[in-house]
C-alpha cells in the first residue's frame, strides 16, 4: 500500500478546535496531531458602576460565552483612603474565551443600561464597552507591572527626598545650637571682662 502524504486536512473535534493531521511520508501510521487553539478577545470597560464587583461582572458576561480573566482597576491608589462606597473601580478588562463573543458583547451591549428593572441599583447607568483588537492579556500584565515599578520608584524617591530633609534640619538645628552656646559663652566672657 502506498504511502500518502495528508497536509493540512481539518477535523473538528468536540471541544470546538481545530486539528490538523499530518503523516510522515516515510514513517507509515504515525500521525503527528496539532491543536489549534482559538484566540481569546478581550474587552474594555471604561466605567465600573458603584458597587459592582468581580462576581457581578462574571455574572453579567457568562451570560454570553465563558469567561476568562477580568481584571478591574481600584478607583482608591495606595496611601489614599478610601471613599465610603465599597469596590469602587474606574476601569476594567474582561477577557472571553473566544474572541467571536468578546466581538459581539462588545457591539450589543456598548450603550445600553446595566439595570433593567427601576429598583436596580445600575437602572441610571450604562455600560461603555470596547472591543480591543489585537489586544492580550500579557500586554495588560506588562502595563500593571510598569506602574507598580513606577510606583516603587516615586515612593523611594519621596523617601529619600523626605530622608535629606530631614538631614539638613538636623544639621542646622545642630548648627543653631553650637552658634547659640558660642554667643552665650561670648557674652559671659565679655561680661565678665568688663
Amino acid at each position: 500500500m502506498p504511502d500518502i502524504e495528508m497536509s493540512g486536512m481539518e477535523d473538528s473535534s468536540q471541544d470546538g478546535s481545530i486539528t490538523n493531521s499530518v503523516s510522515d511520508s516515510g514513517k507509515g501510521n504515525k500521525a503527528l496531531i496539532k491543536k489549534k487553539t482559538r484566540k481569546r478577545g478581550i474587552i474594555y470597560l471604561s466605567t465600573i458602576p458603584p458597587y459592582m464587583n468581580v462576581a457581578k461582572i462574571r455574572e453579567i458576561f457568562s451570560e454570553f460565552g465563558e469567561v476568562g480573566r477580568i481584571y478591574l482597576q481600584p478607583s482608591a491608589k495606595p496611601g489614599e483612603k478610601r471613599k465610603r462606597v465599597p469596590n469602587q473601580f474606574t476601569e476594567g478588562w474582561v477577557e472571553f474565551q473566544k474572541k467571536k463573543i468578546a466581538k459581539l458583547v462588545a457591539t450589543k451591549l456598548n450603550n445600553t443600561k446595566i439595570g433593567t428593572r427601576k429598583k436596580s441599583r445600575y437602572y441610571d447607568m450604562i455600560w461603555n464597552i470596547k472591543y480591543i483588537p489585537r489586544f492580550k492579556w500579557i500586554h495588560l500584565s506588562e502595563r500593571l507591572a510598569y506602574e507598580r515599578a513606577a510606583l516603587k520608584q516615586r515612593l523611594r524617591a519621596e523617601i529619600s527626598q523626605a530622608k535629606k530633609e530631614a538631614h539638613y534640619l538636623q544639621t542646622n538645628v545642630e548648627k543653631s545650637k553650637k552658634m547659640k552656646k558660642n554667643k552665650s559663652v561670648e557674652s559671659t566672657i565679655k561680661t565678665t571682662l568688663s
